[in-house]
């Protein structure tokens, strides 16, 4: 598989960048988790310190001239090997174009940004954000112009979480979904079935944290080479030999940290199932945001939301909060499971409206990028599409502009991906349902073993070797197509709501 002498030496170097990068990771991910609150400059020097070295990692000389002998040689390198080279290559070019003193000015500002935005949502601050949110937005046109990206900095963007993906196609799968999704969230929210969601109060944080711990380990997470904490912010960061994962609890919405946890899961099951031998290159990294999100929406929605789920796990969670539970019915439960309801945060929102959220922020982010809206009129206009595409105005801007972690960070782009996540996954379940139609089944004995292995042969193990809409039309035989996403939501939620 990687056998040409250049690429060996290659590996070496690819390798310390690896072990860097890996640091870096742990750095934000205890950032968020345990960093003492006086802590904070401290912090952002060794992000921006530790981010030079990893950029100057990056852009040794060294892998240029082993790049350039192994694309001479381009003939006669493996598919494995050419991965290795390809995108070698583009990281290798993007290192060298982006001056070190940018990535340690966009390390410290990230690290900065991160925490003014924490105190901006916690007072209801935007004005505080909006010179750091200013700043990002500067810095990430300054990064696409630095890569020949001047003229088109929001497709830039988008390529970093997504490569191959555009503006233009992204516009028009969420025009082609947001015509027939409007109508159903419409037909949803005005049906005069209701779920019953105030039973789910007062359950305890350690119960819950005992419960959605036990789940993660049965579908199939290894607590053995990762772990769960605590976080403003859930999220997933790491890779095969060290994932992290974060949630968030609250006694009065204990769902809401179940499904953040499986979600998170989801994410963690990738990276676990990607090849351990090539962490520091290619072969062993995910694709892009887009299929990150299919894997983790995937195990979150079609799985765990499933009525199958729930007749496995009905009885344990019964047993866990059976005061808080009593005189709930079984059909009661997995309606509240997929309850619909207008929401203004993105992460409580369900799956039907959860959508809706993503082109919100799509729509802001062209306009930012494009000159046509001043960061000190976001909130308006925040609050302006969102009465428009959601059909609510956040009552905050905590609620509303200040919710996501995404921007203080540059972040830029990878909204979409969360979108196009929900897509591929229902493009894959379908496609999985093709190859065991039984697969519910397994569900309902509590088996998840048969799906995860499905995964691992036909998304994990391929790393990098795909890009995106190859992947999904090597896996389902067409690119993404967004109405496998509006027939699983009508399967879900007509029968429900009817």
């Amino acid at each position: 598989m990687l056998e040409h002498p250049s690429i060996k030496e290659l590996l070496v170097k690819l390798g310390k960048k690896q072990a860097v990068g890996s640091v870096l990771s742990l750095l934000g991910w205890d950032e968020q988790v345990n960093l003492p609150k006086n802590s904070v400059v401290n912090r952002a020097r060794q992000m921006a310190t530790l981010s030079e070295i990893h950029n100057n990692l990056e852009s040794d000389p060294v892998i240029e001239s082993l790049l350039k002998d192994l694309e001479k040689d381009w003939e006669e390198l493996s598919r494995e090997e050419q991965t290795v080279v390809r995108h070698t290559r583009k990281d290798y070019d993007r290192a060298t174009k982006l001056p070190s003193e940018y990535v340690a000015e966009k390390a410290m500002l990230d690290s900065q940004a991160y925490h003014a935005w924490l105190h901006a949502r916690k007072n209801d601050d935007f004005a505080s954000f909006a010179p750091f949110l200013e700043k990002q937005i500067t810095l990430c046109k300054r990064g696409a112009a630095y890569l020949g990206q001047a003229e088109n900095p929001y497709d830039y963007q988008i390529d970093l979480f997504d490569p191959g993906m555009t503006v233009e196609a992204i516009e028009g799968l969420f025009n082609q979904f947001k015509a027939e999704l409007l109508p159903l969230a419409e037909f949803i929210l005005n049906s005069s079935i209701k779920a019953q969601t105030d039973k789910f109060r007062g359950f305890p944080i350690e119960q819950q944290k005992a419960f959605l711990t036990e789940v993660t380990g049965i579908l199939g997470f290894d607590y053995s080479r990762g772990r769960i904490d605590v976080a403003a912010h859930p999220f997933c960061s790491g890779n095969a030999a060290d994932t992290r994962m974060t949630t968030r609890f609250n006694e009065n919405v204990p769902l809401d940290s179940l499904f953040s946890s499986i979600h998170e899961t989801g994410h963690g099951l990738y990276e676990q199932g990607l090849p351990a031998d090539h962490l520091h290159n290619a072969l062993g990294q995910a694709v892009g945001m887009a299929i990150h999100e299919s894997q983790s929406r995937l195990w979150e929605n079609q799985v765990s939301r499933s009525r199958e789920f729930w007749q496995h796990f009905e009885p344990k969670y019964r047993e866990t909060f059976s005061e808080q539970l009593a005189g709930l019915s079984s059909d009661g439960l997995y309606l509240a499971v997929n309850a619909v309801t207008l929401c203004p945060i993105r992460v409580d929102s369900d799956e039907v409206t959860y959508n809706l959220h993503i082109i919100l922020r799509f729509e802001l982010e062209k306009m930012l990028f494009a000159g046509e809206l001043e960061v000190t009129d976001l909130p308006a206009a925040w609050n302006r599409l969102s009465q428009e595409i959601i059909g609510l105005t956040p009552p905050s801007d905590t609620e509303g502009v200040l919710q996501d972690v995404h921007w203080s960070g540059g972040m830029f782009g990878y909204f979409p991906s969360y979108c196009l996540g929900n897509m591929v996954a229902a493009q894959l379940w379908y496609r999985a349902l093709e190859d065991m139609p039984d697969l519910p089944s397994d569900f309902a004995e509590g088996k998840f073993d048969r799906l995860l292995a499905w995964l691992r042969e036909n998304i994990h193990q391929y790393g990098k070797q795909f890009d995106t809409q190859n992947l999904v039309e090597k896996v389902t035989g067409e690119t993404i197509n967004p109405d496998y996403l509006m027939r699983y939501l009508k399967d879900r939620y007509v029968p429900l709501y009817t």
